[in-house]
């Protein structure tokens, strides 16, 4: 098989969440063992940092794997979904493995594939462990996929354990509310290896004590030790950074960061948090200028996609793949402090995401262009606008993601605002 075949197979053969949704679950590790097992366990071969967390996960992981480059280790990294290619879940120092690897790796493992029929989760873990320890990687941030107990990646032993924050999502799996989702990622705390919360949440942080203190693991709150104070967008040799004044233990210190979400904040804090808990536990070296420049070269460094992402000017087009009530809203209060005439929204989701806490935070008065993403789970966009209109938003509906966009840009002004968003296959179709 070459390589666009190969991704054929993968697609149609092997449940995908990313696509069909709920029926690719799998609420065990059997899979994901027996895997290990045929392959020699290749995740013991390489040490590795494990992230879970509602929001911020990613853009966390991608943050401290530049900062990791930065620091001279050959940094493994992986993550989900793939916006364009499905090379970005694996790589090394912002490399993505070679179409060659993933083509060697399904042709020889596709007889066992077929006797234990992993999911498309289950696989991807698996070439990502092998490609790591194949390449001798020096440490791997690994980002799980869904929850923490019962995800693909819970089988390596990290250095550093990092949970960004709780919110409702796929409840469907983790649990109704927010005791029973911090509960499965809590599932990630190991014995004895110290553990990063982003932020101190009330009505889950007992849950961490918990689990922390059963673990016999070293547990930090972010929030408890590092404040952002200030922060502003400027541009700097032409790229816009964000530049945030932290304190901690009484003293200040300025971070930039290529990734001007505002949201990023929040994991500005849990990263900075993270390598505080690694340099002092760990002692691992990763020296401040290293952080400082990890910071400012994300997306150089590691190739993220899709975070507050500029596609556009005049007028000035932004995508981001936040997806749930939490994600998004954070999304649309940066956005309402840009100056614009009119707002024009490009807006999709998938059908299996709690819609009314979304829509409940969609600016009213902004000009709608719904559309579904091309995946089995797109929600159709004539159904969407339907229920938008419940909550006073209106629009027309396009075919999709592609159409809605052209039509935003020609009814547009050089002085409107035009976002993409709502579901990450959204944002993968225009970035």
């Amino acid at each position: 098989m070459n390589y666009q075949e190969t991704l054929g197979y993968l697609f149609s053969q092997l449940p995908m969440y990313q696509r069909i949704g709920p029926a690719a679950y799998k609420a065990n590790l059997d899979n994901t063992l027996a895997l290990s097992h045929r392959m020699g366990h290749p995740e013991k071969t390489f040490r590795s940092i494990h992230i879970a967390g509602t929001n911020g996960k990613g853009s966390v992981a991608h943050m401290m794997a530049s900062v990791l480059q930065e620091a001279g280790y050959k940094t493994g990294l992986a993550t989900s979904p793939h916006l364009k290619d499905f090379r970005e879940r694996i790589r090394i120092n912002g490399k993505q493995i070679p179409k060659s690897e993933v083509v060697r790796f399904v042709s020889r493992h596709r007889s066992f594939f077929s006797q234990i029929q992993p999911s498309f989760f289950e696989m991807t873990m698996a070439m990502s462990f092998q490609w790591f320890a194949e390449q001798k990687t020096d440490i791997a941030i690994v980002e799980t996929g869904m929850g923490g107990r019962l995800d693909s990646s819970n089988i390596i032993r990290p250095e550093l354990s990092v949970i960004t924050n709780i919110g409702l999502d796929h409840v469907q799996f983790l649990g109704p509310d927010l005791v029973d989702i911090a509960r499965e990622k809590a599932g990630i705390i190991k014995k004895g290896v110290p553990v990063i919360i982003g932020q101190r949440q009330a009505a889950v942080q007992h849950v961490f004590e918990e689990v922390a203190s059963r673990q016999e693991a070293d547990l930090t709150f972010a929030s408890d030790h590092f404040t952002v104070h200030g922060s502003r967008t400027v541009v700097i040799n032409g790229r816009p950074r964000l530049v945030a004044e932290v304190m901690h233990q009484g003293r200040a210190c300025g971070y930039s960061t290529d990734l001007t979400g505002h949201y990023q904040l929040h994991n500005l804090v849990t990263v900075l948090g993270a390598f505080c808990v690694l340099n002092r536990t760990v002692r691992m070296k990763v020296p401040h200028d290293a952080i400082q420049s990890g910071l400012q070269n994300v997306v150089e460094n590691t190739g993220l996609l899709g975070r507050w992402q500029q596609i556009g000017r005049r007028p000035d087009i932004i995508c981001d793949a936040g997806h749930n009530a939490e994600g998004i809203g954070m999304v649309f209060d940066q956005l309402a402090g840009i100056p614009h005439h009119t707002m024009r929204v490009v807006f999709g989701m998938v059908d299996d995401k709690e819609r009314a806490s979304i829509l409940a935070l969609l600016p009213k008065r902004a000009v709608y262009y719904f559309c579904s993403p091309s995946v089995p789970r797109g929600l159709d966009a004539k159904k969407l606008a339907s229920d938008a209109g419940f909550f006073g938003m209106c629009g027309k509906t396009f075919n999709t993601v592609q159409d809605a966009l052209a039509a935003a840009k020609k009814d547009a002004s050089p002085n409107d605002l035009v976002f993409v968003g709502g579901s990450t296959f959204v944002v993968a179709e225009v970035v």
